[in-house]
């Protein structure tokens, strides 16, 4: 029986991750799946990459493969211990319910003592492509997109229609891009880098396989007012010497509208005046950040460059610079 290096069937190494894994299988599969590639040698093609994936999509079973199958190369004769199998439960899940009735004598040698008492007990779990009826059906790929919405959604929830350019399947099984425009609704507290998930909106099925489903990477429109970390929500608000100094009541504004806001007397720049509970929304919800810039008025006429003089005269000895030990 010839050894079948699955890892080079996939062209990944054997350090592969499961991520790595599962990509170079989907690659491999929309290229050679019998509805889209008419070419001789394109089903079994494709047959050889499901057997690959079906060992090493699997923990247990790759683990099981990786062990007896360390010392063989692409080709040479392959025999597997006695019993070997009662080593590995694959209780992890089983078979993924592909067809395995045209895969190779060494997957059948390797796993089909164990996929038969497998079915025995209770038949197989569902993955991404099965056969009922002998037809091979795979979902379709999912989409990654981008939406932009402007930091007050993320705190009311909104409604935003956009347009993307689709993947979709022809008549004749080809695949096509078009535009498709969609209403999407942002749930409220929505984070950036949050992803919205719409089912079934990505690619299409082959073989009459599901739909794969649409991401929506969230980001936020730039607002030269807020800048956001995580759920809470920053704002630099300006306020003259004397309010900083005097204490005073100023208005701010924040995603929703303005709110009015106490100045502590004695405030000092760079200051943090907390709005608990008024950042993002959710189950833990941010805090609304108020951080004091103090700006001073420019002296554009001689009676306020003497008010400064006099300024300067009621603190003797004031050093801003005394901390830097200058």
């Amino acid at each position: 029986m010839e050894f079948k290096d699955y890892y080079k069937i996939l062209g990944v190494e054997r350090s592969a991750s499961a991520d790595e894994i599962k990509r170079a299988y989907r690659k491999l599969a929309r290229k050679y799946h019998p509805d889209i590639n008419k070419e001789p040698g394109a089903e079994e093609k494709f047959k050889e990459i499901s057997e690959a994936y079906e060992v090493l999509s699997d923990p247990e079973k790759r683990a099981a493969y990786d062990k007896f199958g360390a010392n063989w190369q692409h080709g040479q004769e392959f025999r597997p211990p006695p019993d070997w199998e009662k080593e590995f439960h694959f209780a992890g899940g089983g078979f993924t319910g592909a067809d395995t009735s045209g895969f190779s004598d060494f997957f059948e040698e390797l796993f089909g003592r164990a996929r038969r008492s497998r079915a025995a007990g209770g038949g197989f779990s569902g993955f991404g492509f099965g056969t009922g009826s002998g037809g091979i059906r795979m979902k379709g790929e999912d989409v990654h997109a981008r939406v932009v919405i402007d930091l007050a959604d993320a705190y009311t929830g909104a409604e935003r229609t956009i347009t993307l350019r689709m993947p979709e399947q022809t008549a004749d099984g080809h695949i096509t891009y078009r535009e498709k425009t969609l209403n999407v609704r942002i749930p409220k507290g929505v984070k950036e880098g949050q992803h919205i998930r719409l089912k079934g909106q990505g690619g299409p099925g082959i073989g009459g396989g599901p739909n794969g489903d649409l991401y929506l990477e969230v980001h936020f429109r730039p607002d030269r007012r807020f800048r956001v970390e995580g759920r809470d929500v920053y704002l630099d608000l300006p306020v003259a010497p004397w309010e900083a100094a005097l204490g005073a009541k100023v208005k701010a504004p924040t995603p929703t509208g303005v709110v009015e806001v106490k100045i502590p007397e004695g405030s000092q720049c760079g200051r943090k005046l907390r709005l608990k509970g008024k950042g993002i929304p959710g189950r833990t919800p941010g805090d609304f950040y108020v951080v004091i810039q103090i700006v001073p008025p420019p002296a554009r006429d001689e009676k306020q460059k003497q008010a400064y003089e006099a300024l300067k005269e009621a603190f003797p000895g004031f050093n801003p610079r005394a901390g830097l030990g200058v």
